[in-house]
């Protein structure tokens, strides 16, 4: 056995299967891995790691198990799902994982070859384990998978109080020790038992403010759609040698590297490591935006992006197109047992209609560029895409407003 002291959590115990994959190199690469990724360019102290995260939810992944009954084997297969859940993301978490599924149609939670593969697989055996059973809970596969990777899960749980924690924010703080308590599985379905419509709203509820505040920053999407924009070039470039596989297994060290290496990529590369960053162009609201756009694939942007620049007489590398996908909302259909009855969430709290509406009025679609460009940009994109929108008039009003945003991130 194992104790760590965690800062979230205070001391984890780790023992049995998890003791032992915990010094596997597909683990300890996970301190090597940013969990928010480019959100430390907004909130300096947010350099925690999918290694101290994956340990929060191994730590819950526990309790939970102990509070349901579950013991022996079973529980071993979930508490090495719960430790390894993130051995399958790349560099920088998130921030490129669309970018990787198209490359090689894969997500982070994919994780059969790695399981089955190396020390990994060798320590799951020695505990007879079964890899490809481990990594179905992984995907969320299964009773106990809901447990893993769910509306309920025990991954939402710790990141989203670590990420608080982390960050400063407070939106994030929910009462991890009673929502372990109040899982149930009826009739194979994770619940939160009677009584608890609440606290499957405090999950909701710190959800969408954690998303405006700290995962959907500007500063912070900015930053995501650059080193994005940068890590394509580094992928395409016929001298970095590096394809989509090899840049799964990369930490965040190894891209940066790469992209400072490349000189394809050397300029992006200077604008993350002195955050130099592009800036808003146009920041437009949904109602603004055609459907054509927000429905757009990867190449349409592209060539939106190329229009833009065109149409701006500017290198088309200084334009980016940031459209995020329509707000969606897991946690609305979570199950609380109410009146003996399974009801998701959405049916009985009147706070989901709210919180979509919310979501809705907080959607941004950005065009970046440097900032000596942007005004040109800006006149051009809303052109190009159609916005419903005067385009000098959001980059002039935008000007005052980022002066001091930049005061209260920096």
């Amino acid at each position: 056995m194992k104790i760590i002291k965690d800062s979230v959590h205070d001391h984890i115990r780790v023992e049995g299967v998890a003791r032992d994959l915990l010094d596997t190199p597909a683990v300890q690469r996970l301190r090597r891995i940013r969990q928010l990724g480019t959100v430390s360019l907004v909130y300096p102290s947010a350099n925690h790691t999918r290694f101290e995260h994956s340990l929060g939810v191994y730590h819950l992944a526990c309790a939970a198990l102990e509070h349901l009954g579950v013991e022996g084997r079973q529980a071993e297969r979930v508490h090495a799902a719960a430790l390894l859940h993130d051995v399958g993301h790349g560099p920088f978490s998130h921030n490129l994982e669309s970018l990787i599924y198209r490359r090689t149609g894969r997500y982070h939670d994919d994780v059969h070859d790695l399981l089955t593969q190396g020390q990994v697989g060798d320590v799951l055996r020695d505990h007879d384990l079964v890899p490809e059973t481990v990594a179905d809970l992984v995907a969320g596969e299964g009773r106990f998978g809901q447990l893993v990777s769910g509306e309920l899960d025990v991954d939402r749980m710790d990141y989203l109080v670590r990420d608080a924690h982390h960050t400063g924010v407070p939106y994030g703080t929910i009462d991890t020790g009673r929502l372990v308590r109040e899982l149930a599985f009826v009739d194979g379905e994770l619940v939160l038992d009677e009584g608890n419509v609440q606290t499957a709203e405090s999950l909701l509820v710190a959800r969408a403010l954690m998303n405006p505040t700290v995962y959907s920053h500007s500063v912070a999407r900015i930053g995501k759609a650059m080193l994005r924009r940068g890590t394509e070039r580094l992928l395409d470039a016929p001298d970095a040698d590096v394809d989509a596989a090899t840049l799964q297994r990369m930490d965040d060290y190894d891209l940066i590297v790469a992209l400072r290496s490349c000189e394809a990529t050397t300029e992006f590369s200077r604008r993350l490591d002195q955050r130099d960053l592009f800036k808003r162009a146009v920041w437009a609201e949904m109602d603004d935006v055609p459907g054509g756009v927000i429905e757009a694939d990867h190449g349409t942007i592209r060539e939106f992006e190329r229009e833009i620049a065109d149409e701006a007489a500017v290198d088309p590398e200084t334009v980016i197109l940031d459209v995020p996908p329509r707000p969606s909302m897991t946690e609305s259909t979570t199950r609380v047992m109410v009146n003996g009855e399974i009801r998701h969430l959405e049916q009985q709290s009147p706070l989901v209609g709210a919180l979509r509406a919310a979501q809705h009025s907080q959607w941004r679609l950005g065009v970046y560029s440097p900032a000596g460009r942007r005004d040109r940009v800006g006149r051009a994109a809303v052109d190009v895409l159609g916005l419903d929108i005067n385009g000098a008039l959001v980059t002039e009003v935008r000007n005052g407003l980022d002066a001091t945003l930049d005061q209260f991130v920096e």
